[in-house]
């Protein structure tokens, strides 16, 4: 099983995994390794993969899995088995294990300087301008500066073409022209063949997060370099392949 270990520097107890499509038991539309019960892949295999999984990076205990919904909300993990929607959680609580699944949306990683807690957000358009980013860290409640962010693998720019509502979306969120600027940068115009077409747009995930995290005053940011839309051997990608599985990422810390 091929599985990612963010390149960040976090404090040791901390424990940060991303899986990759490679290595599980799932077959094709889904192949090989997906952890998502939701998307049509065979329920057995599903299991065996988190299994897998838990075996491979010796999962301290049962991650708290969320039914996620593109929405803000955000949870304190637990680790009882439950699924909760929710489309990130938290914890302050060592050994509790949070989590993500994702095929183009942006998982973003949270940890703290000293190691005493951990956060997964479900990052797609819709969460951040919602404000999923702002919820999260007014939960955490703890000094902005102590925190540190990865950013994990995202459909890039070059591939996300959104429409006009998705900018307006993130400009509606906006409370200063300076701000504004910094959103509209995110977006590049896509050249329309005919004049009457509706706007397009290629969007940053990358760029979005980051700016909604500086706006939250957290300036550790890490990660952010990868492409699932143009990695089809490592990564599953909604825009790429339409049917097909999710990656996993983990936090927790000991």
């Amino acid at each position: 099983m091929e599985i990612l270990k963010p390149n960040w520097p976090a404090p040791e107890n901390i424990s940060a995994f991303i899986t990759t499509r490679k290595g599980g038991l799932s077959l094709s539309p889904w192949s090989s390794n997906n952890f998502s019960l939701s998307v049509g892949d065979n329920i057995k295999s599903v299991e065996k993969n988190w299994r897998l999984l838990s075996q491979e990076i010796s999962l301290p205990s049962p991650p708290q899995l969320l039914d996620q919904v593109h929405g803000a909300n955000i949870v304190q993990a637990t680790c009882d088995g439950s699924t909760v929607i929710g489309d990130g959680s938290f914890t302050k609580k060592s050994r509790i294990v949070c989590s993500v699944i994702t095929a183009d949306c942006l998982p973003i990683l949270i940890c703290d300087v000293y190691g005493t807690l951990v956060a997964s957000i479900h990052a797609g358009w819709r969460g951040l301008s919602a404000g999923i980013v702002t919820n999260l860290i007014k939960q955490l409640n703890v000094c902005p500066d102590d925190l540190m962010a990865y950013l994990g693998p995202a459909i890039s720019q070059k591939n996300f073409e959104v429409g006009h509502e998705v900018k307006r979306a993130f400009l509606n969120g906006c409370h200063s022209i300076d701000l504004e600027k910094k959103v509209s940068s995110c977006f590049v115009r896509v050249k329309q063949k005919k004049v009457y077409q509706d706007e397009k747009w290629r969007a940053s995930l990358y760029d979005l997060a980051k700016i909604h995290l500086n706006e939250n005053n957290v300036f550790k940011i890490y990660g952010g370099d990868s492409c699932t839309y143009d990695d089809s051997e490592r990564f599953y990608s909604y825009r790429r392949d339409g049917n097909t599985g999710r990656m996993a990422s983990l936090i927790w810390f000991s």
